[in-house]
């Protein structure tokens, strides 16, 4: 489970700001390509990483019948843990929606924090009602097995050009959704609040009329004001 204080920490700040302090960290790729909020997600989610792996389809193994299969997106959903974000690689595949409402509303019940994929909803007007958070790449009619096969959960994953790793923490607000590095997951939130913080005393200089240069990245100058002036609160 994720650390009360990180996950408060985590929840205050925006994912713009993870990626700029997750890049001076070594970390590039921490943003996943594709997944926009849908209007259930109407506030910035924080968990960890419960990973689920789409394949290409193949006829033997991609039918209706899969669905009851012991490997199936079905007996996944019943093996997350509360607070989870679902994490799906879909490989970006457009053409089939992976989850409908049905899917969807169980993991709501199973208090799933939220669902993050590349890939595409079907029913999206249902998986809205269910009130689950969802960020996805849009969505279409056809079921998962038009495109896609579902071949297991818990494990590393590709998902909009970003690896995850099972309990890996995901941050997701309007802008889409991040990654962190399990391991890195206190120090960056750490650093996270701190940028937070300094830009928003950078906001206020903004609308004094202090320009850019010197200011936004600050100069020794400028971090020894903020410093000095932050103390004072």
């Amino acid at each position: 489970m994720l650390d009360a204080d990180i996950r408060s920490a985590l929840e205050g700040v925006s994912t713009a700001t993870l990626t700029t302090v997750l890049l001076k960290k070594g970390i590039r790729r921490s943003f996943l390509l594709g997944p926009k909020p849908l209007p259930s997600a109407k506030a910035r989610v924080v968990g960890p990483a419960f990973t689920l792996r789409f394949v290409p389809a193949r006829e033997d193994l991609a039918t209706p019948e899969s669905w009851a299969s012991p490997r199936s997106t079905r007996a996944a959903i019943e093996d997350m843990p509360e607070g989870v974000v679902a994490v799906a690689d879909a490989m970006g595949v457009i053409a089939a929606g992976i989850f409908g409402d049905i899917l969807v509303a169980r993991m709501k019940k199973r208090k799933v924090a939220a669902l993050v994929t590349d890939g595409v909803m079907r029913d999206v007007a249902g998986v809205i009602a269910t009130g689950l958070p969802v960020w996805c790449a849009g969505a279409a009619a056809p079921a998962s097995v038009a495109g896609l096969t579902f071949v297991g959960w818990q494990e590393p994953i590709g998902c909009g050009g970003a690896a995850i790793f099972p309990n890996d923490v995901i941050v997701a607000d309007d802008d889409g959704a991040v990654v962190i590095p399990q391991a890195m997951v206190a120090e960056v939130a750490k650093l996270a609040v701190e940028q937070e913080r300094f830009e928003s005393w950078a906001m206020d200089q903004v609308e004094k009329g202090v320009a850019l240069p010197g200011l936004y990245p600050p100069n020794e100058a400028t971090r020894a004001r903020y410093e000095a002036e932050t103390k004072q609160r």
